[in-house]
């Protein structure tokens, strides 16, 4: 059927199999900066949101999000609406390496 390929050694599970468990091959990365005093509530309503995962990080940004490529636009939108979301910045996969 299409969804895992298996040879001496390995089995992997392909793009359309990813697929059908709700992941995405090529997904799109948001990095969010995020108000200091908002923190809290932002990580709150980002849970509600059609993402794959989401994280807290530390470094020149506060927050990263996996989503399927199609979901982006979408998910952006709400992003904009929640109160303490200073800045995002995108990222489109081309391919995956490994």
């Amino acid at each position: 059927m299409g969804f895992i390929r298996t040879g001496r050694g390995f089995i992997d599970v392909t793009e359309k199999g990813l697929s059908i468990l709700g992941f995405s091959a090529s997904p799109a990365f948001i990095l969010m900066k995020i108000s200091p005093v908002k923190r809290i509530q932002v990580y709150e309503r980002i849970k509600q949101l059609a993402v794959q995962r989401a994280f807290r990080i530390a470094g020149d940004v506060d927050g990263l999000l996996i989503v399927e490529r199609g979901k982006l636009d979408e998910v952006l939108k709400k992003l904009y609406s929640i109160d303490g979301v200073q800045d995002t910045r995108s990222y489109v996969t081309i391919e995956t390496v490994r």
